[in-house]
C-alpha cells in the first residue's frame, strides 16, 4: 500500500514526516563511518564552506594522508559535479574516500575537519551536509524553498536505524545540533513542537 507523505512546512522549509517519526541514532562501530566513501560524489558543499575550507586548510592539513594531500594538490581542495555542485575531492584510489576522511586502525572513517575542531585547532566542524546527514537538504526547484527529508543509505545505515529504535530517538532529535546549526533555534522549536503535534494526531 502506497503511504501518503506529510510535509511539516515552517516557514519556507518543507520538512518530510519521516525526519520527525524514523528513529536514527549513528553506530560508528557498525557502519564504519562508511557516508564517508559510499556515494556518487564527495560531500556536498555550500558556497561560503568554499572559502572556510581553504581558510582552515593548512590547519588541518597535518591531520591528511599524503595520498590525500596529493590528490588535493592535483584536483583541488573541492571539485564541480554537474549533478551535485560544489563537492569536497574524493579519492579513486580507495573506494572514492573523500580526502578529508582517515581511515583509522580500527577501519573507522574519521573528519579531519572534526578532528581538528574537537581539538581546538579550527573552530568549523565539518560540512553542514555531513553534520546533517542523514537528513537531506535541498533547495527547491525555483531556489525559493528548501525541501528537507531522511535519506539514510538502506544496508550502510541500518545499524543506526536499530539503534535508534532502542534508544527511542528520533531522526530530528539526534540532529538537533546541525538543524539549529543551518536554521537556527526558532527553527527546532517550531520543528519540535510540529512533531509533538503529529505524535498526538498519529495516536488518535
Amino acid at each position: 500500500m502506497l503511504k501518503l507523505r506529510t510535509v511539516i512546512v515552517i516557514d519556507k522549509i518543507l520538512v518530510s514526516d519521516d525526519v520527525v517519526e524514523k528513529q536514527f541514532v549513528c553506530d560508528l562501530s557498525k557502519c564504519k563511518g562508511g557516508c564517508c566513501e559510499e556515494g556518487d560524489a564527495g560531500a556536498p558543499l555550500d558556497k561560503e564552506e568554499l572559502d572556510i575550507i581553504r581558510e582552515v586548510y593548512e590547519k588541518i592539513k597535518p591531520y591528511l594522508s599524503e595520498t590525500s594531500i596529493k590528490e588535493i594538490e592535483q584536483k583541488g581542495k573541492y571539485v564541480y559535479d554537474h549533478e551535485f555542485g560544489w563537492v569536497t575531492t574524493t579519492l579513486e584510489s580507495d573506494k572514492e574516500i573523500c580526502v578529508y576522511g582517515i581511515r583509522e586502525k580500527d577501519g573507522i572513517i574519521k573528519c579531519a575537519f572534526e578532528k581538528a575542531y574537537y581539538e581546538g585547532v579550527i573552530p568549523w566542524k565539518k560540512p553542514i551536509s555531513c553534520h546533517l546527514y542523514p537528513i537531506i537538504a535541498k533547495k527547491g526547484n525555483q531556489g525559493d524553498y528548501e525541501r528537507v527529508n531522511y535519506e539514510p543509505r538502506e544496508n550502510l545505515c541500518s545499524p543506526a536505524c536499530a539503534l535508534g529504535e532502542k534508544l527511542q530517538v528520533r531522526t530530528y532529535e539526534f540532529l538537533k545540533e546541525p538543524l539549529i546549526r543551518k536554521y537556527g533555534e526558532a527553527f527546532y522549536e517550531a520543528l519540535n513542537k510540529a512533531a509533538k503535534e503529529y505524535y498526538s494526531e498519529k495516536v488518535r
